[in-house]
């Protein structure tokens, strides 16, 4: 009975670290097979503690290629969605026009569209186009079916602006760039910098529209996908483990800059 009164007042904080702890499984799965030394191709079972694999991350052949690859369209592909989506984000709620509506509708369009059928009508219309599969089409593909996610997060954040602020710096004989670049866009730099790193999470991780538009050029996931058809390298756990512990490290730093900030004006 005891247990049940304790179970039933922490039943929430109960489930969230179950549910953490549900979605760090599979981080946990990689890290300690990267450090596994197996005996045949597949990575699928432990079998000693190793380091070679740290000592030598790039000892696969067109393995940190096709990561380098996935990180230059992931930048450019960012820095593109980013920038277009700020810029339809801010039209969409600042300003009135026609067909705004449908505007809005089709933003989400690209989220809701399976991405099979995405790619099979991205590489209609390259083909059609007469264009050479590769870098380019890949990087047009990833601002498109980015640009969604990064409208909906920077346009959230644009309309819970306070209007009031912008009109008191005008007041001030604050020119338009001025008010811009010192109220404007700092009030809405979070939502375009969650709209910037979901752009290069989306981007870098991507597989189905990417193999649709690739051609001969071969990512990230595109490299792990064929990997494992025919043996999985200890490399790609290397990879995948080095990756996670940079995220992990990067929203720990930017906690710790918001909290200090938030000290600093208490």
């Amino acid at each position: 009975m005891a247990f049940v009164t304790w179970l039933k007042r922490r039943l929430v904080v109960v489930a969230g670290l179950l549910t953490l702890a549900y979605l760090l499984l599979p981080n946990v799965v990689v890290t300690v097979f990267s450090f596994n030394d197996p005996k045949g191709r597949f990575n699928y079972e432990w079998q000693a503690f190793s380091t070679e694999a740290w000592r030598d991350p790039c000892g696969v052949s067109g393995l940190c290629g096709s990561l380098t690859l996935s990180l230059r369209i992931a930048l450019w592909a960012t820095l593109g969605a980013t920038l277009l989506g700020t810029l339809i984000a801010f039209a969409l709620v600042r300003y009135r026009f026609r067909a705004r509506g449908a505007v809005n509708s089709l933003i989400f369009l690209p989220m809701a569209m399976p991405e099979v059928v995405m790619a099979a009508s991205l590489l209609t219309l390259f083909l059609n186009m007469g264009a050479r599969l590769g870098f380019w089409t890949i990087l047009i593909a990833h601002v498109m079916f980015c640009l969604s996610f990064v409208v909906v997060a920077v346009k959230a954040r644009v309309m819970s602006m306070d209007p009031r602020l912008e009109q008191a710096a005008q007041d001030l004989y604050a020119g338009p760039v001025q008010t811009f670049l010192r109220v404007t866009l700092p009030i809405a730099a979070p939502g375009i910098a969650a709209g910037a790193l979901l752009a290069f999470a989306l981007s870098f991780d991507d597989f189905i529209i990417t193999n649709f538009n690739a051609g001969s050029t071969v990512t990230f996931p595109m490299f792990v996908w064929g990997s494992a058809q025919r043996g999985t390298p200890v490399q790609i756990n290397v990879i995948g483990t080095a990756m996670f512990v940079v995220a992990v490290a990067l929203v720990l730093v930017s906690m710790a800059v918001g909290n200090r900030r938030n000290r600093q004006k208490a």
